[in-house]
């Protein structure tokens, strides 16, 4: 038996736009030679010539992002202050790592035009197209066009979103992580702000995050290659990175196929 990973994370960098700009990350660079006064600190008077190799101390880099650059896993407390009936929502440092290394299943929505949000019977249809029946702590992954459109200046603006109905057919089936390739698991705000002017109803914002307060859960945000999964057989490894009280976490999305 062999053991296939595929990477569905993106890259974090400063060149390819995945974030609208008042919350584009920065990554500042510094070479083996620049490092050197931060070598001074342990090794006073020694030059960068005298390191082994000649070239300095080390690389390094600084960097400022939000917690919700990168792909990334939500937690309960990003969407609402509570879950479940009342009870206080989870931050990110709270969830069981039992969520997130599980059997996943990915939903092919990319002939939804950007700005659709998907419904129940969407998700129900697709299930059925793919021949599965879906298990509670399932990771259940959407695969939209925004997928292709990394890289796009207009990148925030690409795919279709899970809306509440869609999101707690998921949820009341027991799944607890899901995840996007695209940059909200709702749809995209340009589409959603224009349903909210010509109707009113302000329920339609983030309807899709919204529904976790009636179930808690999470979801991957601006995964990517998940065309290169299939419909499901696979494992997804996404645990985030441990951060107090916060309301997501980084991660290096990975699926893992056993052939």
């Amino acid at each position: 038996m062999t053991r296939r990973f595929i990477d569905i994370s993106i890259t974090l960098e400063n060149d390819v736009i995945t974030d609208p700009p008042f919350m584009r990350p920065h990554i500042q660079y510094s070479s083996h030679r620049e490092t050197m006064p931060e070598m001074g600190h342990f090794f006073p008077g020694v030059t960068a010539e005298e390191v082994p190799g000649g070239e300095g101390f080390a690389a390094a880099e600084t960097i400022t992002l939000s917690t919700h650059n990168g792909t990334h896993l939500d937690a309960p407390w990003h969407f609402h202050p509570t879950q479940d009936g009342g009870n206080p929502a989870m931050t990110i440092d709270e969830i069981p790592l039992d969520w997130c290394f599980r059997p996943g299943v990915k939903l092919d929505f990319r002939h939804f035009a950007d700005g659709y949000v998907a419904t129940a019977n969407d998700v129900e249809a697709e299930l059925a197209r793919i021949g599965y029946s879906l298990q509670p702590f399932d990771i259940v992954l959407v695969n939209t066009a925004a997928g292709g459109a990394l890289g796009d200046p207009d990148f925030v603006n690409r795919g279709c979103g899970m809306g509440y109905e869609a999101t707690m057919y998921l949820t009341s089936r027991g799944v607890r992580v899901t995840g996007t390739d695209a940059w909200s698991w709702d749809a995209p705000f340009r589409y959603t702000a224009q349903k909210v002017m010509e109707t009113g109803d302000t329920s339609l914002i983030w309807e899709g995050h919204k529904a976790g307060r009636e179930i808690g859960y999470c979801h991957l945000e601006k995964l990517h290659n998940l065309e290169a999964l299939p419909p499901h057989g696979f494992i997804v490894s996404c645990f985030p990175h441990k951060i107090k009280g916060a309301s997501a976490g980084w991660t290096r999305a990975v699926a893992i196929i056993e052939d």
